[in-house]
């Protein structure tokens, strides 16, 4: 079975002004998503827009460890980029331009089931800061209590969690659903509040703007 997932993310997201968005959208079909793949350790890749709060276009890439960005194969193709990478690529025509590195904290490792997994058809992505005395609190109650609640409801594929290596905010949870509406089911909703510490951990986290989000499959090479 290929291995399709890491314990590492690569994450871009962008707004583009829409007279680039044609152009912009081919570029990454046609080039630069391929390009990337072709690097050793690139592993899956897929592009979401926004379905709920933004950016609107996601790149989302799935790396076997965090050392692939600093591979020689990776570090030549960004010493030397294509002129379509030159003229429309994200750091060029995006704004804002949010390009940040992941490893995975939840679960602490990976089976088969999940390095074999492809990329999911919607992705549920919460981008957040912890004040520093309550983090170890936090991530306990994240890691054993919200997580798996939410992964008892239909349409949820797993839950995975990360912490920032390169950009902010600290810390980033992965829904992976199989659509878009997962999030509003009732069972959902009477997840969110089953548990009494629910209400109190959600109130100390720090959102960034635009967080929670929920973006759907536009792109994937087969």
């Amino acid at each position: 079975m290929a291995k399709l997932k890491g314990t590492s993310l690569l994450v871009v997201w962008v707004d583009v002004p829409q007279d680039k968005e044609e152009e912009f959208n081919r570029f990454y079909n046609e080039e630069h998503m391929a390009e990337r793949l072709a690097i050793p350790g690139f592993l899956s890749a897929a592009r979401y827009e926004a379905v709920l709060n933004g950016p609107k276009h996601l790149a989302f890439y799935e790396l076997e460890s965090p050392e692939v960005l600093e591979s020689p194969e990776y570090m030549e193709a960004r010493r030397n980029p294509t002129e379509w990478t030159q003229r429309m690529g994200p750091n060029i025509v995006g704004d804002p331009y949010i390009r940040n590195t992941y490893e995975m904290i939840l679960p602490t490792g990976l089976n088969d089931e999940i390095s074999g997994s492809g990329m999911a058809p919607a992705l549920q992505i919460g981008r957040m800061d912890i004040p520093p005395e309550r983090e170890d609190e936090w991530n306990d109650w994240y890691d054993t209590v919200y997580v798996p609640n939410y992964e008892k409801v239909p349409g949820v594929i797993r839950g995975r969690r990360f912490r920032t290596i390169r950009g902010e905010p600290a810390y980033l949870t992965v829904y992976e659903f199989e659509n878009p509406d997962v999030s509003k089911s009732a069972e959902w909703l009477r997840q969110q509040n089953i548990d009494p510490r629910n209400e109190e951990m959600r109130r100390v986290m720090q959102h960034v703007p635009g967080s929670p989000g929920i973006w759907k499959k536009t792109f994937e090479l087969s």
